[in-house]
C-alpha cells in the first residue's frame, strides 16, 4: 500500500493517496469505500457536491 503522508496548511497529516468517491453510484458506493477501508485506505474523499457524503459516513 503506498503510505506517503503530506501535511496540510492547518497542521494535520493525511495519507497522500485517497479513494475519490466523485463518479461513483449511490448504488455502490458505501461497499466501494467499506472494500477501501478493507484494505488500508483512510483517506475517503467525499464532497457536498458530490452528493454521496452522506451515503459514505452510513458505514
Amino acid at each position: 500500500m503506498y503510505t506517503n503522508k503530506i501535511t496540510l496548511n492547518n497542521g494535520v497529516t493525511i495519507p497522500q493517496l485517497g479513494l475519490g468517491t466523485w463518479f461513483i453510484d449511490d448504488a455502490v458506493v458505501a461497499d466501494a469505500v467499506k472494500a477501501a477501508t478493507e484494505i488500508g485506505y483512510r483517506h475517503i474523499d467525499t464532497a457536498q457536491a458530490y452528493g454521496n457524503e452522506v451515503i459514505c459516513c452510513e458505514l
